[in-house]
């Protein structure tokens, strides 16, 4: 038996902020909130965000490319999109390795 994993969600970041530093909910939501839209319109602009000890987002233009159905075999055209890629840092990724 499998369980899922356990999923952070933005309304859990502001309880936190809530219960470690003591900031009220209402601000806390609104910090959390904040965070995430500036990093969002930072995205959006095409600009790279670095989180120290974190890691790294940024937007890269994938080019059009031929795809294949998978149920039918046909080959579609893939078109050319943004997306957003995430590098964890050295120091996330040494977190990670000694906690699992």
């Amino acid at each position: 038996m499998t369980t899922e994993p356990k999923t952070l969600t933005k309304a859990e970041l502001a309880d936190t902020l809530n219960e470690v530093i003591g900031m009220n909910k209402r601000e806390a939501k609104e910090v959390v909130n904040q965070f995430f839209e500036s990093i969002r319109d930072c995205l959006c602009r095409g600009e790279e965000v670095k989180l120290s000890g974190f890691g790294n987002f940024q937007v890269r233009d994938k080019t059009p490319r031929p795809g294949r159905n998978p149920k039918t075999g046909e080959t579609i055209p893939i078109s050319a999109r943004r997306v957003v890629t995430f590098h964890a840092s050295q120091k996330l990724k040494g977190s990670i390795r000694v906690k699992g």
